[in-house]
């Protein structure tokens, strides 16, 4: 799993931290869905994030691997959402677009891009790492234009919350 932080800096994207968790291919599904959502909460709580961008599924021809990808990304999300950060997501040719300006670009495409945008690591050789980074910098450039699959930024009260306000006689 690919994931990026960034900084904007007086109109500046500042690369915080890139990298890749790399998941023990030895522990079952669960584990490594615990792996994913503890990695994600230790950026939150290091770089103390206002928003979480990630890249919307894509559909592919199997089944199984579309399933775990969902998974993962549903766990990389609850982490956020917990933390009462907003989600957003892109599908990869929206993130290609915004990179590039062609929805059809190649992983290298993107990532010569992004070398153009921000200061890359020396070495850095992971498009799953410069695909997370893809997602960021989108994210940004897309900020205020209507994203259909992002989260309010309002805090809701979850349905729990609400009938334990209403109802405190009946909570014990």
């Amino acid at each position: 799993m690919g994931y990026s932080v960034i900084a904007i800096v007086k109109d500046k994207i500042k690369l915080l931290e890139i990298n890749v968790l790399k998941l023990p291919t030895k522990k079952d599904n669960y584990e490594r869905l615990h792996l994913i959502y503890d990695k994600v909460a230790e950026l939150i709580k290091l770089y103390k994030p206002t928003e979480f961008a990630i890249e919307a599924p894509f559909f592919g021809k199997n089944v199984q691997s579309m399933l775990k990808l969902g998974r993962a990304q549903g766990v990389a999300m609850a982490a956020a959402l917990s933390m009462n950060i907003p989600v957003a997501e892109y599908s990869p040719k929206r993130v290609k677009q915004a990179i590039t300006g062609t929805g059809n670009a190649d992983k290298e495409q993107v990532f010569k891009m992004l070398q153009h945008l921000v200061q890359l690591p020396e070495g850095l050789v992971s498009f799953d790492a410069t695909d997370a980074l893809a997602v960021a910098i989108c994210h940004h450039f897309s900020d205020g234009l209507p994203t259909p699959k992002r989260t309010s930024r309002k805090k809701t009260v979850s349905s729990w919350e609400k009938f334990m306000q209403e109802n405190p006689d009946r909570v014990g």
